[in-house]
């Protein structure tokens, strides 16, 4: 565990250092951005780090996060890469994946190079990038899809709702290409014939508050297009990520899927975990604030949602970080008096996803070190196939987060280093609270401040997906492609 050279660019020294082995107290010595070697009484470098009394975490692997994106509503994320990746540091977390998402009519190639170009001036962290598609039928689809996954882009996300959605035979041809050429596809799994038919029946019936957003996306929604993507991901034997899974009934069925051997995956994020629809009932339009899609459900939701965190069904933790302000310029877009169907959808969440983890896994005892680290960095980062990230192993790059386990915290009411102007977890107390981060072997934050520059992260091509399955395609599936 030891490099054969006699000094480090940086040591930690005397943290308690989670790997993939396990807990130990160790040293870490960098070199050269990597880790370079693991253990008691390292030599000397030119920068000593003191971590006894701290954790050593990986840094954190965000992959769902909206970040200069408009929404469905014609409505701009409150988020630049700049500000976005500022409150993702100020969180621990060093890497994120967000969406490069396809506006109807145009090229996808078009798509990726107009973000990648906005990342890399404004991104203080490492970042990669989803392919969001709205539109197959455009000019190029099938070459730039292709042409993009293999420059790295291995990540496909689709929506079964709003008028971004495909219908389900695009969506199959979508999986069967990103099988073909080795991508995941992420899905947005709602049944748009549900919610659509719900919201005009609540509105007809002049139920307009942000409270009543929550019934608008019945929970028979997720469950009917969760088990569809599961029965298309059983039929092309294409790897499926399930995002934001909010309902009891969808654990059950990645479950029972997962038993049968289906390719497919599944996350949930922190509003659902510590959230209930309750946060939306609030006087005037101020539940505006808390919606989010799928919206957050109940107690029993949230039990059996860290129930499927320990067995299996959930695979990882993500924000979903939406962005828009509580003002003109995104929730209130439609005006004072807009209904629930006007408003955008989506919280901050960048910044506060590992202080709430940290706070129920380390802190309240709901995991502890070693889960926490799958479920918020070494899981996200295999899946979503980014080699270098995601654990404390020699070889990787040194992108660690230290916690002080004995800070305490009480959030604001504007204390995210986001653009949003208003922090939804306002009140919540915490334990445990982000002491340093350092990325590829440079301290990006310290004493409560963000060193990284705007253009400092890294893109991170990935060569291949961490979900290579084994699972064989329909005998239909099979049948095609042997014809070809």
């Amino acid at each position: 565990m030891h490099r054969n050279i006699s000094e480090f660019d940086r040591v930690l020294r005397g943290g308690q250092v989670v790997t993939p082995d396990g807990v130990a107290e160790i040293d870490v010595g960098i070199a050269d951005g990597c880790i370079a070697a693991l253990g008691r009484n390292l030599a000397a470098a030119s920068q000593e780090i003191d971590a006894n009394g701290l954790w050593v975490m990986p840094g954190g692997v965000d992959p769902h996060c909206h970040i200069e994106q408009m929404s469905g509503m014609g409505v701009m994320n409150a988020d630049t890469f700049e500000t976005a990746t500022l409150s993702a540091a100020m969180g621990g977390t060093t890497s994120v994946i967000s969406f490069a998402a396809q506006a109807k009519g145009q090229r996808l190639s078009d798509t990726l190079a107009d973000y990648a170009l906005r990342a890399q001036r404004g991104a203080r962290v490492d970042h990669a990038f989803h392919l969001s598609i709205s539109d197959p039928e455009v000019d190029g689809f099938d070459h730039d899809l292709a042409a993009l996954i293999a420059a790295g882009h291995r990540s496909i996300k689709v929506f079964t709702t709003y008028d971004i959605r495909l219908d389900d035979a695009q969506i199959l041809s979508v999986m069967a290409a990103a099988r073909l050429h080795g991508a995941l596809v992420c899905v947005h799994a709602e049944n748009h014939g549900l919610i659509d038919w719900t919201r005009q029946a609540l509105l007809r019936a002049g139920l307009t508050a942000p409270k009543y957003h929550a019934p608008s996306h019945p929970r028979m929604a997720e469950v009917e297009a969760v088990s569809r993507m599961i029965s298309f991901a059983e039929f092309m034997a294409c790897p499926v990520m399930l995002f934001h899974i909010s309902t009891a009934e969808g654990v059950d069925l990645i479950r029972a899927a997962r038993a049968r051997g289906v390719p497919v995956w599944a996350e949930t994020c922190p509003h659902y975990l510590f959230m209930t629809e309750d946060a939306l009932d609030q006087p005037g339009l101020e539940g505006a604030k808390w919606m989010c899609s799928p919206p957050q459900r109940s107690e029993a939701d949230q039990a059996a949602l860290w129930e499927g965190m320990d067995h299996g069904a959930i695979d990882l933790v993500s924000s979903d970080h939406a962005p828009y302000r509580f003002d003109e310029s995104g929730k209130l877009s439609a005006g004072p008096e807009a209904d629930f169907s006007q408003i955008a959808n989506g919280l901050p969440g960048l910044e506060p996803r590992l202080p709430l983890l940290f706070d129920a896994m380390m802190a309240q005892g709901r995991g502890g070190p070693e889960s926490f680290a799958a479920l918020t960095a070494s899981v996200p980062a295999r899946l979503y196939g980014l080699k270098s990230k995601g654990e404390i192993a020699i070889g990787k790059d040194a992108d660690l987060t230290l916690w002080d386990p004995q800070a305490s915290t009480v959030f604001g009411a504007n204390d995210l280093h986001d653009n949003v102007g208003y922090n939804p977890w306002e009140g919540t107390s915490l334990r445990g609270a982000v002491h340093m981060v350092l990325m590829r072997g440079q301290v990006i934050v310290q004493d409560g401040a963000c060193l990284a520059q705007p253009g400092q992260g890294h893109w991170l091509r990935r060569e291949q997906i961490g979900t290579v399955t084994q699972a064989t395609p329909a005998p239909e599936v099979q049948l095609l492609e042997a014809s070809e």
